[in-house]
């Protein structure tokens, strides 16, 4: 009975975590870190930054132990000064501290930070991850920060320009242009080392 004296506020309802990623895509990018073992047992630190739009890898690089600091100069890296997204999508781990988080502010980016254990408020940066692991990471055995670099920095040229998306109708993430019959005869290109191939058309 007492509900019905109490004095209600008409507000218009929140947007949910879904509607603001389905509203803000096109202007935000994401940021996480995944761990690789090596052959010696030593554990190195991948970070990753995505452009949430067509899902291209951005940057990543590789540290055994990252810190504010270092992780702040990679959001630099990544975005510069000219066309910096309007938000970054972040989990809550202390590596990203107050150096990081004056850095977005230098560079005019609002950060949106998820609930604590909550990976799927960062779902285009998590996929992207579980990619990595099963189609490179997985496959390889990592002899150190050197090693792991090079391996990464070939998938992501695979990934950002070969690899099709159902999301993107089955395009990369990086456009590529459609080939004709008369370019040529189709022929395989080994990617990654040979645990991805490209298929395209070459004059002979």
């Amino acid at each position: 009975m007492v509900s019905k004296y109490m004095i209600r506020h008409h507000r218009p309802p929140s947007q949910s975590w879904r509607t603001f990623l389905d509203n803000h895509t096109k202007e935000s990018i994401s940021l996480d870190f995944f761990v690789v073992p090596t052959a010696t047992f030593k554990v190195l630190f991948v970070c990753l930054i995505l452009s949430n739009e067509r899902r291209n890898i951005l940057h990543f690089n590789v540290m055994m132990n990252p810190t504010a600091d270092w992780t702040a100069r990679q959001l630099l890296e990544s975005c510069g000064f000219e066309e910096t997204p309007k938000y970054l999508i972040r989990g809550r781990d202390a590596i990203y501290g107050k150096a990081f988080s004056h850095q977005a502010n230098v560079l005019n980016i609002c950060e949106v930070v998820t609930s604590p254990q909550s990976p799927w408020q960062n779902p285009y940066v998590e996929r992207v991850i579980g990619s990595i692991r099963r189609e490179c990471t997985d496959h390889v055995i990592v002899l150190g920060e050197r090693h792991l670099k090079r391996i990464l920095r070939e998938y992501v040229d695979y990934y950002n320009q070969t690899r099709t998306h159902l999301s993107l109708d089955k395009d990369a993430p990086i456009a590529r242009e459609n080939q004709k019959v008369e370019d040529g005869n189709v022929v395989s290109i080994r990617r990654v080392g040979g645990l991805h191939h490209e298929y395209r058309r070459m004059a002979a």
